[in-house]
């Protein structure tokens, strides 16, 4: 688990059949709020859709060769049809707190499946991207309301590696009963590192430390439209 890695080239080769089993069968033993169970995940086998969503999260190259593309939603359309069939209002299934549930359930089962891929000498990279354009991958995986695509996920044989990234110090984010502004703030000895790590990098090499991509990242507001969409899902309505 520690060297995780994320991977972006793989050798052209579909994961077996046994395999694709045994990673989606480590993803549904995850842990679940309340035994909700609000996830599904869909294999993308389709090469025009696979094609269409490799544009437009603009991660073409690994995701058209990766051995596995995985959807992961997440999914209270079980509970709302439950719900509607015993005529019971649906409401309850519409807060903030419900989506966090399914958002979270998703979560802890694609990671799951990494680390369980990751076990077997696969590679694996999570694919934010599907998020650039909600309503066309709702359109081409038909999903119902009460659903969010959340990413997706490639997997497959690695055919190179990047080092992996240095992570935060633990005193950064791990604190005894009470935040810690003082220590999760001061980033002197990460920026350091990253700004190491950077420069020597055999790939991409560039003159950067982790709170100067952090100041590049957020100064843009990022898809603002995903919050109509989960309206348009049916969530935070009332």
């Amino acid at each position: 688990m520690n060297n995780h890695r994320s991977i972006r080239n793989f050798e052209n080769q579909s994961l077996t059949d046994q395999t694709k089993q045994s990673l989606l069968t480590a993803a549904r033993a995850g842990s679940s709020s309340n035994f909700v169970q609000a996830t599904s995940i869909i294999e993308i086998q389709d090469n025009q859709i696979r094609t269409e969503i490799a544009d437009i999260s603009q991660s073409a190259t690994y995701v058209n060769q990766s051995g596995a593309f995985y959807i992961f939603v997440a999914d209270l359309y079980r509970q709302s049809q439950l719900l509607n069939e015993h005529h019971r209002n649906l409401a309850p299934l519409k807060t903030m707190e419900s989506l966090l549930v399914s958002v979270v359930d998703t979560t802890i089962a694609a990671e799951n499946m990494a680390v369980a891929a990751e076990s077997l000498g696969l590679g694996i990279c999570f694919i934010g991207g599907i998020r650039n354009n909600l309503p066309q991958i709702s359109k081409l995986l038909q999903l119902p309301k009460y659903t969010v695509p959340l990413f997706g996920m490639t997997i497959g044989i690695p055919t190179s590696k990047n080092a992996v990234k240095p992570r935060m110090p633990l005193n950064n984010f791990t604190a005894t009963d009470h935040y810690d502004p003082a220590n999760f703030t001061d980033l002197t000895q990460y920026d350091a590192v990253m700004q190491e790590y950077y420069q020597n990098r055999p790939s991409h090499p560039k003159q950067m430390d982790w709170s100067t991509s952090q100041l590049d990242f957020f100064k843009t507001l990022r898809r603002p439209e995903v919050t109509e969409f989960i309206h348009q899902q049916g969530f935070l309505t009332d």
